[in-house]
């Protein structure tokens, strides 16, 4: 405790008269939350709680409910549908795109923001086809 009340103050008394402690915050960039490795990893998040029913855990559409489907639960890691088809579906569901009306919408389920970091997350999947992006973010 010692320790850090020192350090503050040395802080405070190295920083020069009329300045503010904000320097640290304008070079920082984006705060951590907003790159995209930390959408990438809530939208796995939201998978895991949304979606691996169906597309199993490695997205592949081979789900424990995916035997009761036909057809069955896309293959998404390797979809060939861009982002805007994607978030397209997730809010409006299998339905509103004519494919399959067993694809529910998420729309008035998820956040903006959820989605937005699930196609994140789709992205990384389709790149990598594998759901790396489960582990935490490097420091």
């Amino acid at each position: 405790m010692r320790f850090a009340v020192s350090a503050a103050l040395l802080m405070l008394l190295a920083a020069p008269l009329g300045t503010s402690m904000a320097w640290a915050e304008d070079d920082a960039g984006p705060l951590p939350r907003d790159t995209t490795d930390a959408s990438v990893i809530r939208g796995s998040i939201a998978f895991r709680t949304y979606c691996v029913l169906c597309h199993g855990v490695t997205g592949k559409g081979d789900g424990r409910a995916a035997k009761m489907y036909t057809p069955k639960p896309a293959n998404l890691t390797v979809s060939p549908f861009p982002d805007q088809y994607k978030e397209m579906i997730i809010r409006g569901g299998g339905v509103s795109v004519g494919r399959s009306a067993f694809m529910p919408p998420w729309g008035d389920e998820l956040t903006n923001e959820q989605i937005h970091d699930l196609v994140a997350f789709l992205r990384e999947l389709r790149k990598t086809g594998t759901p790396a992006a489960t582990a935490t973010p490097a420091s």
